[in-house]
C-alpha cells in the first residue's frame, strides 16, 4: 500500500486534511477480520452466510479488500495504510470461506443497505467479486438490476472488472452496467505479476457486448499488502478486486470534500481529472486515478 499510495497521490488528500471521515463504505464480501488497522471503525458487520453475530472473516479477501480502502497501517507503522484511513465500514458477507455466494444473497445485502444508508452514512459500496459472462441471463439481470437500484438511491457503487482478460468483453458482471463505476488493473504485466496464479493481462477489458467503455478507470492492483486475517498480520494479493478498493476509497475522499456530490458527480468528477496512461482504451478506460488532481 506504501507503493499504490505514492503512484495515485494519497498524500494530496491527507496534506489538505481529508481522510475519508464520516464516510461510511460497504463491503459486500467474505467478512472482515477485526484487524488493529480497523479499530473500532467497523459500524455494522451482516452475516448472509451463517448469519453469525461476531465480526469474521473464513477466507481472508474481505479484510485485505477493506484494509485497501481504509485500514489505519496501526500494525505497520503507517506503511501499508489504506487510502482513507478514517471511513467506516459497513461489513456484509455474502461470500463462504471458498469465496462463492450467490445473487440473491448479493439483492438482499443491497436492499439492507439502501434501507439503512441513513442511519450509518453509507456513501459507497464496494463489490470486488464478479459473475461470468456465462452465467445464466436471468441471474446476470438480476445483479445488474441490484447494483443500479444502489446507484439509484444515491450509492456510489465500485466493482471490480475481473480476471478474465485480455479479450474484449471479458469484464464480469456487475462490472458491465452502464451506471456503474468499474476499475481495471494496468500493472497485470508478466513482470509485475512474477509467479503468480494469474497469467499476465488478467485485467477484464470491454468494451461490453453494448459497447459500454469498461472499465472506467485503472489503478495498481498486482502483489499489494494489506491487512490478513490474523492479529497485526498483513498479506500480498493480486487482481481486479485490489483495484476496486483502492478508487473506493479514493472517492471516499473526495466525499471527504464535497459531502454532496451525487454518484453522477462523482463519475464525472472521475472522469475529468484522470491520467492518460497511453495505453488501449478496451484496457485503461478513461484512465488512472491521480487524487491530486481528483481533488
Amino acid at each position: 500500500m506504501d507503493r499504490v499510495r505514492r503512484i495515485i497521490n494519497a498524500q494530496a488528500a491527507y496534506e489538505r486534511g481529508y481522510f475519508g471521515e464520516n464516510i461510511g463504505v460497504a463491503v459486500l464480501d467474505t467478512g472482515i477480520f477485526p484487524h488493529s488497522d480497523f479499530g473500532r471503525r467497523i459500524t455494522y458487520f451482516l452475516d448472509f452466510i451463517r448469519d453469525r453475530r461476531n465480526i469474521y472473516d473464513d477466507n481472508g479477501h474481505g479484510t485485505h479488500i477493506a484494509g485497501i480502502i481504509g485500514g489505519n497501517g496501526k500494525s505497520s507503522n503507517g506503511r501499508f495504510m489504506g487510502i482513507a484511513p478514517r471511513c467506516h465500514f459497513i461489513i456484509i458477507k455474502i461470500l463462504d470461506k471458498k469465496g462463492n455466494g450467490n445473487t440473491e444473497n448479493v439483492v438482499q445485502a443491497i436492499e439492507w443497505l439502501v434501507r439503512h444508508k441513513e442511519a450509518y452514512k453509507i456513501r459507497i459500496v464496494n463489490i470486488s467479486i464478479g459473475m461470468v459472462l456465462q452465467a445464466e441471463s436471468q441471474e446476470r439481470a438480476r445483479l445488474l438490476k441490484a447494483v443500479e437500484y444502489a446507484w439509484d438511491h444515491n450509492l456510489v457503487v465500485v466493482a471490480a472488472a475481473g480476471n478474465n482478460g485480455p479479450r474484449e468483453n471479458s469484464v464480469t458482471v456487475p462490472g458491465i452496467s452502464r451506471k456503474i463505476i468499474t476499475v481495471g488493473c494496468y500493472d497485470d504485466d508478466k513482470e509485475q505479476i512474477g509467479r503468480s496464479m494469474l497469467k499476465p493481462e488478467y485485467s477484464g477489458r470491454g468494451p461490453t457486448d453494448h459497447c459500454i467503455v469498461k472499465p472506467e478507470l485503472v489503478v495498481p492492483g498486482t502483489n499489494v499488502t494489506s491487512c490478513a486475517n490474523q492479529p497485526g498480520m498483513y498479506t500480498k494479493k493480486s487482481g481486479t478486486s485490489m483495484a476496486a478498493p483502492m478508487v473506493s476509497g479514493s472517492i471516499a475522499l473526495l466525499l471527504s470534500k464535497y459531502p454532496h456530490f451525487s454518484p453522477a458527480d462523482v463519475k464525472l468528477r472521475l472522469y475529468q481529472r484522470t491520467v492518460d496512461l497511453g495505453l488501449p482504451l478496451s484496457k485503461q478506460g478513461w484512465g488512472m486515478v491521480d487524487i491530486r488532481r481528483l481533488l
